[in-house]
């Protein structure tokens, strides 16, 4: 894994700078470092052994887009991905994410 400062940015033209595959990308006039994931790939990966694959896909999904995070491994590892993984709740406060 690179570090931030040490990633070599190109620029194609488009306004963004493009720093590789799954690698950070700087977007715009803000400036912002934005991590670009797959978040479909890694949930389909994250849900596959889910008992309702559906649900969970969905699910993880929203938190992936909303955390930037998908957790390694089917299940377990939540705090990996911080406290925006691990405290966002569903109406019924249950953890939302898998």
């Amino acid at each position: 894994m690179e570090v931030s400062s040490t990633l070599k940015k190109e620029d194609d033209g488009d306004g963004v700078q493009h720093a590789g595959v799954g690698q950070l990308v700087v977007r715009g006039v803000t400036r912002r470092l934005m991590q670009d994931i797959d978040c479909g790939g890694l949930c389909k990966q994250r849900c596959s052994l889910h008992s309702r694959p559906n649900l969970c896909n969905r699910a993880c999904g929203t938190c992936c887009v909303r955390c930037k995070c998908v957790p390694p491994g089917t299940a377990g590892n939540r705090e990996l991905c911080g406290s925006c993984y691990t405290d966002m709740t569903t109406h019924g406060n249950r953890t939302k994410c898998p």
